[in-house]
Order: structure tokens, then sequence, then C-alpha cells
């Protein structure tokens, strides 16, 4: 990192000195204690908290480990939705509720683990009689509602893999990952309802398949009553599926390294990445970090905001909270609709003891004040979590006194879609806190932080050091892609993470932020390639480059500089007069803002888009977005002596400011 990197974290990280220790009564009941840290053997570690889940058959080797490529608790036959489910129904369990769920406009349903069991047990049956088998994998689509579990849960229970896409996702993006995985298999709904509007999600759905011929079945969930083309021979409703079965499905033995789904993430090549992660190493993961980094009692009950189309929801909404016999808060909407009360109403409503959320709704609700939490009880808490992004420490802060009312630990946690699970937080009852920083590796994890040469350092590169239950197995079909883009930075034995961290004089880990081309939009990673690609796939424009702008609420936006087509730019910047174009149209702004929110989804909607004469260019042609980085965040130009054009880059600075 360089010495400005440096110089501008510790103004950032100053604010975070001060320690907190967990509230006694915390500490005296905490699910883990200090001598979980005392275990050296990794693998040793790993395999005793293997031993908590169920399993049909024990593996016979805790790791295989052929750099980079991991295998975890070889010959182990399991199955992830068995233990989530089936293995609760012996015990009080049956009738504890497993979701509580509650839509946006008001609408609530609860499932005890019988009732999901039974309606996973259902539907997996009807994949089957559907054709789906071990290995199909099947694409869902679906809001923040029951049935996504119920989906997931079952494809997991006979071996077919799934891959969730985020449902704020456009056409595009839905179509480009069935492709991309083969699925012929598609589970959508007809709507949903967000900050007060009805979504036509079936409408999406089959813009997408207009783009694929790959979908030859496609299952479509009830939510609004909405009225959608169906389409006789690819098409089916859910409940009518629902309503034909007859017998259910018990959970099939598979092994320890089969492939329960896949999740896309951003990738700098422009083209998402698939990311393989496999049954037994995953559930161990997160079942452990569920327990021990959210401490779950019996009586809890757990609220992860996220969505499950990313992967904190599959971690910690579905796997690793219901595998422990938990009770899990689902809600469809927004957290601000119809007011700024919703949030706080819910956790009062519904007595949430366990908040997990996002830095970026954090400083959401800390804009709208803290009148909001402070009218509401919420003294059912007694734990809360960070995830997606580095938290500022004044939010931090804010979240601790108004939320937590300065009684409740706060796990700031780190992790990645790649991981799988938590690999640095705070155990609550065992470390000290400091606002803004993640604390130290979990126990089983080991990580540093490498220079460019991989030596440690205190400031420079996060690294992964050793391989863990969790990890990422490959890049679906692409293993090349697998190894250059993760384990080709000092060896193929670390794992690089992309992010930029820090250590402090207490071992303690400070996370910098992304050093890729991956821009973290409210906990999201988004590619700029992906959004490049929309915008340069419109007829206007010829070519664009995309970077991350600075944001209060959302952490990054998207902000793009784009170059016209000749024909384009003459006619639509052109000023009528014989002067210089002005490079301003605010509404080919507006439109090719809204153009990439329907291909992409509206969180990539850029903040800006501004029309530029050139884009800066190396003498090989490559876009130097290190400089449109400088003009966004306004700051002084790097050097431009690289440059074939260096008089472009103030050309565009006159522009953007």
């Amino acid at each position: 990192m360089s010495s400005e990197d440096g110089e501008e974290v510790f103004d950032v990280l100053s604010e975070g000195e001060e320690v907190f220790a967990p509230p006694e009564s915390f500490k005296e009941q905490a699910n883990a204690g200090a001598e979980l840290y005392e275990i050296e053997n990794y693998q040793e570690y790993w395999a005793k908290e293997a031993e908590k889940l169920d399993w049909f058959e024990k593996w016979d080797q805790t790791l295989r480990w052929e750099p980079p490529f991991a295998q975890w608790f070889v010959g182990g036959k399991i199955n992830a939705s068995y233990n989530c489910l089936d293995r609760h129904l012996d015990s009080f369990r049956k009738n504890k509720a497993a979701l509580i769920w509650e839509g946006e406009p008001g609408d609530e349903r609860v499932l005890t683990y019988n009732d999901l069991h039974r309606k996973v047990c259902k539907f997996a049956t009807v994949l089957k009689n559907q054709g789906v088998q071990k290995g199909d994998i099947v694409t869902i689509y679906l809001p923040m509602i029951p049935e996504a579990v119920i989906a997931m849960l079952a494809c997991a229970r006979i071996g077919a893999p799934h891959s969730v896409v985020f449902a704020g996702f456009g056409p595009g993006s839905l179509a480009q990952r069935i492709e991309n995985a083969d699925s012929s298999f598609l589970i959508t709904a007809d709507g949903y309802y967000r900050r007060g509007r009805l979504i036509h999600h079936k409408n999406k759905s089959d813009q997408a398949l207009e783009q694929t011929d790959k979908v030859e079945q496609c299952v479509v969930v009830e939510r609004c009553g909405l009225d959608v083309t169906m389409n006789r021979d690819r098409d089916y409703w859910w409940k009518d599926l629902m309503s034909e079965v007859k017998c259910e499905t018990p959970a099939v033995k598979l092994d320890s390294e089969d492939l329960l789904f896949l999740m896309y993430t951003s990738g700098t090549t422009g083209k998402p990445k698939g990311v393989v992660h496999t049954i037994g190493g995953y559930m161990t993961h997160v079942t452990s970090t569920s327990k021990y980094v959210f401490d779950l009692k019996e009586d809890d009950t757990y609220w992860c905001s996220a969505d499950v189309g990313w992967i904190t929801g599959h971690s910690y909404i579905v796997y690793g909270i219901l595998s422990n016999g938990a009770t899990a808060v689902m809600y469809e909407g927004a957290p601000d609709y119809p007011d700024n009360n919703r949030t706080w109403e819910i956790i009062e409503k519904y007595g949430v003891n366990i908040f997990y959320t996002a830095p970026t709704a954090i400083r959401s609700f800390m804009k709208h004040g803290k009148k909001y939490p402070q009218s509401h009880n919420l003294n059912s808490l007694r734990l809360l979590g960070s995830v997606g992004e580095p938290i500022n420490p004044k939010v931090w802060k804010w979240y601790h006194k108004n939320v937590g009312n300065e009684n409740c630990p706060i796990v700031d946690t780190w992790w990645q879609t790649e991981t799988g699970g938590i690999m640095l937080s705070p155990l609550p009852g065992v470390i000290k806190t400091r606002p803004g920083s993640v604390t130290r590796p979990l126990p089983g994890i080991s990580a540093e932080v490498l220079d460019e040469e991989g030596e440690p350092a205190d400031s420079g590169y996060l690294a992964i050091t050793k391989p863990w239950p969790g990890m990422l197995r490959t890049v679906y079909q692409n293993d090349e892609r697998y190894k250059k883009t993760y384990w080709s930075k000092w060896d193929d034995e670390t794992y690089f993470p992309a992010d930029g961290a820090k250590i402090d004089e207490d071992g303690y880990f400070w996370i910098l932020g992304r050093i890729d081309d991956v821009i973290n939009v409210s906990g999201h990673r988004l590619s700029t390639m992906e959004i490049e690609s929309s915008l340069v796939s419109h007829s206007d424009v010829a070519e664009a480059a995309v970077v991350g702008g600075s944001d209060d609420l959302k952490g990054q936006v998207p902000v793009a500089y784009v170059m016209l087509q000749e024909e384009a730019e003459n006619d639509k910047l052109n000023n009528g007069e014989d002067e210089e174009l002005d490079f301003f149209n605010a509404d080919l702004e507006e439109e090719l803002k809204d153009y990439v929110a329907e291909d992409i989804g509206a969180i990539a909607r850029p903040r800006d888009v501004t029309f530029v004469p050139d884009l800066p260019k190396t003498r090989s042609g490559k876009i130097m977005r290190r400089l449109l980085q400088d003009i966004t965040e306004e700051e002084e130009l790097s050097d431009t002596t690289t440059l074939k054009n260096p008089e472009i880059a103030e050309k565009i600075q006159d522009i953007y400011c």
C-alpha cells in the first residue's frame, strides 16, 4: 500500500483506538472460550467441528491438499438438507420455529422445523418428478420469500446443486448465469413487493429466457396473484405441482465433495465467476462459525438482513443457522418502508436477539437519526453483527450506542463469497473489540498481511495461508481462472482475497478494501467490466470505463465515463453552434443509467455518467482507471507520463468537475 494510502488509513483508524470488553454476563454464558485458540493443528480443529454434524459415513481423511486444490473430509457421506432439518425432528425442535417470515405489506408466515421439513420433502419430490437428477444445476430466481429456502434445501436433498440469482438482477444477468451453469430448470415468482411497488418478476424471467434456450422447465411461485404469461410447454405453477405430490423424498447420501451450490460473483473479466462450494467442508465451516460468532442459543431469534441471493443469505440465513436449529427471521422488503421505523418494529415485534446487517444499512439508520431506534424497545438484542465491507469506527460506535444500548458485543466479520463462511471476527465473550477492526482470524483460520513480495508486513495485502473447509473448490468449469485469480499472487498455497489490510500493535486486523476492478456497493461486489460491457452494448456508446466512487451511504457506487459513437456525439452533444461539444446531455445520461439498471439490476445503476472525448490509455491501449479514480474522488492526478494521450486526463477532469 502506498504511504498516502497508509496516511488515509491512520486518519480513519485513529477513532477506533478505544477497546470494548464484552459484558461479564455475556462472557459467562458464551459458546466460545479461549481454549478454542489453543488447538494449534488446524486440521484437528476442523475435524472436531465436523463431528458435530450428522454424517451417514465418516470420512477417511480430514484434508487432501494438492495446492491449490483441496478436498475436505474425504470419503465422508453427508446431506446438507438432512443436517438443517431431519436431525432436529427427534427433539423439541420439531415444533420450534425455523423461519419467521414477514412480507413488506405486513403478511406473516411461521414455519416450524416440522413444517419446513415437510415442504422441502414435497418439493424435492416435485423436482424428481420433473426429471431433475443428481448433479443437475437448478437456477433459483426468487425474492425473499420462504419458497427460496424451501427450493434451496430441496435441491440439496436430492444432490441437485443450486444457483441462486439475486432477484434484483435484470434479465441479462439471469440469462448469463443460466448459460454458464448450463441450467435447464428455473424457479421464479410472479412478483414481489419492494418499497411499496409491485415488481413484475415473471416478466423479467421471460425476458431472460428470450436470451437463452437452456431452460426447459420453469416453476412459478404465486406471491402476488399477478396475471402472468405462462408458456404451457415450459411453465408450471408451484402450488399445482406441490398439490399433486403423494410421497416425500428422503435425503440422499452424498459425497462430502459433491457440489452443493454455485454462487456467481463479479470478476475483472466482465464475466461473473461461478464459485464452487461442496457439501462437507462448507457445512462444517458455516455451522461452526454460526454457533461461535453469533453465540446461538436455543431460545434465540436471529435476524440477518441479507438476501438469500448473496452468499451471506446462503451461509447465515439458511445453512449455518438452520443446521444449528436456530430460529431465523426473514423479511421481504426494504428496511425503511413504509418509514424509518420498519427495522426496529421487526426487532421489537419478534424479540430479535441477534441482528446481523451491513455497514450500508447502519449508515442509513445513522442518517435517519437515533430517534427511530430509541423509540422502540430493543432490549431483546444481545449481539450485533456487521458484514459486507469495512465499518467506519464512527458508524460502529453509533451502532453500539443507539442500537445495542452499549450492552451488545459487535462481531465485525470479514469473509467473501469465495471463503464460504466467516474468516476474521471477534469471538464474543473472548475477544475485546476495537471499532473498525475485525480483530483476529477465527480458530482454525490462518491469515497474515503480506507485502508485494509475500513477506509479512504491517500494511499490505490480506492473505490466507492455510486451506479451510468452506473454501471454494474452483471456478465452475475453469480451473485455470481459479488458479490465476486466487492463487498466483505469491504461490499456489497462499490465497489472495484482493483486499488490502493492516495489522496494529495488538495484532488486530483492519480491512482496507478492494484492490482490484471490483466495486463494493452496499456490500455487494460488482464488476466494473460487467457494467462497462452493459454500457457499450447501447447503440450510442463506443467505449466506457467504470470506477467506484465513494458514497456515504453505500460505501461505493459505480461512476461511468463514456465515449459516444461519432454520430451520437455529434447529434446529442452538439450545442448547435460552431463551438466545441459541451459533453453534457442530461436525458442521455438518465437513459444510460436506466439501461444499465435494466440490464444488470438497479444495484449497478451508475451514480454519474460523464461523456468524454477520449479515455486515458497507455500506449498498449489499456485504460488507466487509476486516473479516473483520482478524478472521481477529486484528488490530485497521478502520474500521466505513461499515457499515449496525457492531455486527456485534465480534459476529463474539467468536464467532470
